[in-house]
């Protein structure tokens, strides 16, 4: 009976979306990978009920959460065949078309998440959306998820040298390639998905993430160590299918910015809000536990990794990697 019910209720579901679809004049699909309750997955269920509502219902949006139609790899492509509307990629899965957006895995780049905003929000990041729009899809927004910590299984990470030797997992990077060549560490790049495993048996030592994916991804229960950085920031842009958004009249396409704008002032608040949650609940573990060392570093400390991570720029000059007046730009934003 229960299996019978289940069925009648995603039926009435599937039925009710087929309704407000055939009631709206366009169809917006929404495809993203993570779950419902992340700061990525709340903001795109706001944006959902603000667009319909400020459209009036002609735009009906349909979320998909868990990559249901999509994974990142795969959704720039759809984006441009139309097959879904809009999605929210991390920077990384950009790095073919634009790999300018690699500006945001520059380590120590940002002061603070505050810097961080100011720099997105100024003509830094329309340069960076235009470069984006300019290879066929329609950017609207960056996204966050949050700054970056260490976690490792050998020693505590203090000051740069002690990475000397260790193996880190990082996503496919050219900047992160060089930020861990920088302080001795080696790079290895991984799938997210085989990051527990990896770590648990030993294949890495150690990784670099937010402490939203540190906690739900039970890093630190195969990891002896975490050390509070800040270094790196982790981020997404929302693009656009630009056939779709052709397709819109200019009212509706004033609906989809203003939408996106709130939107985004919503995510940026859930995501500060789940990184604090979050790190709280590490911290818990680790003072029940005494599994894990948690080392917040002191500004003075921070700033010896700074400057050495900050040798890696130079690398970066060149306009077709990141750009020296991208880079330059970021730092002095106001």
């Amino acid at each position: 009976m229960k299996i019978l019910r289940n069925v009648v209720v995603a039926a009435g579901v599937t039925m009710a979306m087929s309704l407000s679809a055939a009631a709206a004049d366009y169809v917006l699909k929404f495809s993203h990978v993570v779950s419902p309750n992340t700061p990525k997955g709340k903001a795109a269920v706001f944006f959902e009920k603000r667009l319909e509502e400020l459209s009036k219902g002609r735009i009906d949006v349909q979320v998909y959460p868990n990559s249901q139609l999509y994974k990142d790899s795969a959704v720039l492509k759809a984006l441009k065949l139309n097959s879904v509307q809009m999605a929210c990629p991390s920077f990384s899965k950009f790095g073919k078309i634009v790999p300018q957006l690699a500006l945001f895995d520059l380590p120590f780049l940002f002061k603070d998440i505050d810097h961080l905003h100011r720099v997105q929000d100024s003509a830094v990041g329309q340069k960076l959306k235009d470069m984006v729009t300019a290879k066929g899809f329609v950017a609207l927004d960056f996204w966050d998820n949050a700054f970056k910590q260490m976690t490792d299984s050998k020693r505590p990470l203090i000051k740069p040298e002690d990475c000397k030797g260790l193996k880190f997992r990082i996503m496919s990077s050219k900047v992160l390639e060089a930020q861990f060549k920088a302080v001795g560490a080696i790079p290895q790049v991984m799938p997210f998905s085989e990051v527990y495993s990896a770590l648990q048996q030993g294949v890495i030592d150690g990784q670099e993430n937010t402490n939203s994916n540190i906690y739900t991804k039970k890093f630190y229960e195969v990891q002896k160590y975490m050390s509070v950085t800040n270094h790196g920031y982790l981020g997404y842009l929302v693009v656009m299918s630009k056939k779709f958004w052709n397709s819109l009249p200019d009212d509706l396409k004033a609906n989809v910015k203003q939408a996106m704008k709130e939107a985004t002032a919503k995510e940026r608040q859930y995501a500060i809000e789940l990184d604090k949650s979050q790190f709280a609940k590490i911290k818990e573990y680790a003072d029940k536990t005494g599994k894990l060392q948690i080392t917040v570093l002191t500004p003075e400390q921070i700033a010896v990794w700074k400057k050495k991570m900050e040798t890696i720029y130079p690398e970066f000059y060149d306009p077709k990697l990141i750009g020296k007046d991208l880079i330059e730009a970021a730092k002095n934003t106001k």
